[in-house]
């Protein structure tokens, strides 16, 4: 049985042979192509953002997301507010989907790409402070996102849940 091979984002496969000893790793039809958190590095982000919460003195609700921006795995802290799970979670879509830190997109969430953007993915994207992306041997492998403090504490937590994600 043999593979073809393809080169990610190349135009000239068919006509240059070259392409096969040279540019970026080449990939079967059948192999994975994107890097996802996994349900066990998902609760050490949420470990380690409730982690921070306690330490802050405040109650979070957490998100961990993959590259899509679809949900890996949640938390809810006692006496967090019910609405932080929203927060958590679309913070987390927003931070995913531009790969970087949620708070970075909120000077221009009313541009129209921005809302463009937000409503074609359903609405559930918050271009608000409290995620950040989660990076596994440099390829986007989700976001952590934490609702129920403020922006700043919200980050932090978040930041600490990013940090805790290990290949």
């Amino acid at each position: 049985m043999t593979a073809t091979l393809y080169r990610v984002n190349s135009p000239d496969l068919p006509q240059s042979p070259a392409w096969q000893s040279a540019g970026p790793k080449l990939f079967t039809p059948n192999e994975r192509q994107s890097m996802s958190v996994t349900l066990a590095q998902a609760k050490q982000a949420i470990a380690a953002a409730i982690g921070k919460a306690h330490a802050l003195g405040i109650t979070i609700s957490v998100s961990v997301c993959d590259p899509g921006g679809r949900l890996v795995a949640f938390a809810r802290m006692d006496g967090s507010h019910w609405g932080a799970g929203y927060g958590s979670q679309g913070k987390a879509a927003a931070s995913a989907g531009f790969a970087r830190p949620s708070g970075l997109l909120a000077e221009r969430a009313a541009a129209p790409i921005m809302t463009g953007i937000a409503q074609a993915e359903g609405g559930h994207m918050f271009y608000a402070k409290g995620a950040v992306p989660i990076f596994i041997d440099g390829a986007l492998a989700g976001a952590c996102g934490v609702g129920g403090g403020t922006g700043e504490q919200d980050e932090e937590c978040a930041a600490a849940g990013s940090a805790a994600v290990v290949a």
